[in-house]
This record gives C-alpha cells, structure tokens and sequence, in this order.
C-alpha cells in the first residue's frame, strides 16, 4: 500500500514536474522561481522530490548554473510535452469547442521582417480572432532564440540561415540580393555588374556581426578584391535612406524594396544566395492553437513560396550562414 508520503508526491507531479523544466530550461533554479512566481527553495524542494521519486540525479550543480545529467535530459524529454500540454489545456479544449477566441501570441522577428513580411499576416489574425492578444516582439535574431528557448515567446519568425539542433525552421518566402545605389550613380540600373566594380565604390553595410557583413566579405576574398565600408549602419530603412543620400551602395535583400525609393537597383544572384524568411520554433515544444492558426495564416499569405522553398530545403539547396535575422 503506498504510503502518504508517496500520495503527496504524486499529488503534485505536475507542480515538480514544472518547476524541473523551467530549470531545465533556463539552467537556473532562481530564474525557475522567478518564471513561475515561486520562491527558490520551494523551485529546489519540488526537483528533490522528483530526484529521491526517480531515485537519480537530475542536475550537475556548479555554482548558480546548473546542467541536465543524462537522466535529466531524458526526464525533461517525457516531461516538457506533458507539462506544456497541461498548461495549454484550456486554449486546446476551446479550439476543439471550434472556439479560438482568447489567450495570446507572442511572435519574435527582428525589424525587416515586422516591417515587410508580417504585416499582412498579423492584419488577418487580429481580423480573424480579435479576442487573442498579440504581441510582437522587436529582438534581433540572437535575442529571438535566446526568447525562444525560455519560452517567453510562442515562435519566432525570420530568416534562419543555419538551423540549431533545438529548434525547427520552416522557410515561408523567399527574396532576392540586389545592390542598391543612388539614383544617378554610374552603376544605377545597369543590367549586370561585376564584383570588381562593386568593389571600386564604397559599401554601407550592417553591422559586421550579422551574416550580411560576413557573405559580401566572402564572395570579395573568393575574387581576391579588396572593398571599403564608409558606413555601418543597421537596418535596411537606414542603410536605404544612407544610399539615397549618397553616402554609399549597398547589398542587401529585395525583402525591403518596395519600388518607391529614390535607388538604382541591381540583381545580384549571380553572386549571392537568395534568402528565406520562415517559421522558427522550439523543437519538441507544444503548440498553443493560436500558433496553429498563425501558422495557417502565414501559409495562406505565402502559399506559393512556402512550397518552392521547402522544396529547396529537403533537395538540400538552402541558404547558407548563421542566425536568425530580421
């Protein structure tokens, strides 16, 4: 016969169970406590009881960080579902009710991708179901992720160039390089240009941290040129209004060409990859319906481009480089 003891443990799974995975997740018991408004030796006593239950050890401890032992990667595996199921309960009953009509959504996309892809999307969700609050979430591509894996947002939308192990990445729209120059500017329009006469003129370009910076430094050493930045400056509506001035030419992605600018402009494929923007996501993570229904809105924007890229993707053709960008 169990004891009480054994009652009371399995009484509060769920509690434990939770509180193990916001550990799990953040690698901090303090910030456990602080994501589920509890104090941190209650966060400590619950993973206890779940190591002396499971009889192991769930975490290496070194100092305020803590690390996942093999059986505690295995337990948060089985778990996170659960616990994510659970507390998602409510939303998932209303929506086989046929009712998607509260909650929220929190969306991760660094600034081109508000500016230029998403409108349209969150226009017929917020038209669709007024009742869920949503909420964008301005980051760069790093600080998405980084939301991403602590759960402080639902997914996160741009262009994944090198996919984690723990996260998804599926491509919705595809856009096109182009050197962007003034409008009078010799090489405005011409309908093909080398890298050599790049090269001859001044570059505003990102910052150097960010994948752009670090694709035109490759193609220029492949042809063994050397180029000059005058400007760095981040995010295309600044680098635009920079070229416009006459400060510059630039590389950047058609994403942000809307054909009111006062710009020549350039195909540039030749030389440099297209880029897909798309649907990041925690790997394993429960999705809340309103996600779901995100997601479908997305794929309706973007029917078309959503197919040919995927398509792309598994034939082993997608871009390369590293982060999430806007």
């Amino acid at each position: 016969m169990a004891s009480n003891q054994q009652i009371h443990y399995k009484q509060n799974r769920l509690k434990q169970l939770r509180a193990f995975c916001h550990a799990a997740r953040t690698g901090s018991v303090s910030a456990a406590a602080e994501k589920i408004f509890l104090s941190q030796p209650t966060v400590s006593l619950q993973i206890q009881a779940l190591e002396r239950e499971f009889d192991t050890v769930l975490f290496e401890r070194r100092g305020p960080k803590i690390r996942l032992t093999p059986e505690g990667e295995l337990l948060y595996e089985l778990a996170q579902p659960l616990v994510e199921g659970m507390d998602k309960l409510q939303d998932t009953f209303s929506v086989h009710c046929g009712r998607v009509d509260q909650g929220t959504l929190d969306i991760a996309a660094g600034e081109s991708t508000i500016l230029y892809i998403l409108p349209e999307p969150v226009r017929r969700f917020v038209e669709q179901y007024p009742g869920i609050d949503l909420r964008l979430h301005n980051v760069t591509g790093r600080d998405g992720l980084a939301m991403l894996r602590a759960d402080e947002v639902d997914l996160a939308v741009g262009s994944m160039l090198e996919v984690p192990d723990d996260v998804t990445y599926r491509p919705v729209v595809t856009f096109s390089p182009a050197l962007i120059t003034p409008a009078g500017h010799p090489l405005a329009n011409k309908a093909d240009v080398s890298l050599a006469e790049i090269a001859e003129h001044g570059l505003i370009l990102p910052p150097r941290h960010l994948s752009t910076w670090r694709m035109v430094d490759l193609m220029f050493s492949q042809q063994g040129l050397d180029y000059k930045v005058t400007l760095e400056a981040g995010g295309w509506e600044v680098i635009k209004k920079y070229v416009e001035l006459g400060l510059g030419i630039s590389i950047v992605t058609d994403l942000c060409l809307t054909g009111d600018e006062k710009l020549g402009r350039v195909p540039l494929e030749r030389y440099f990859p297209k880029r897909s923007y798309g649907i990041v996501l925690r790997r394993g993570k429960f999705l809340s319906p309103q996600t779901k229904r995100f997601q479908e809105i997305m794929d309706l924007v973007y029917p078309d481009e959503a197919v040919d890229q995927l398509g792309r993707q598994r034939r082993g053709e997608g871009d390369l480089g590293d982060g999430l960008m806007g």
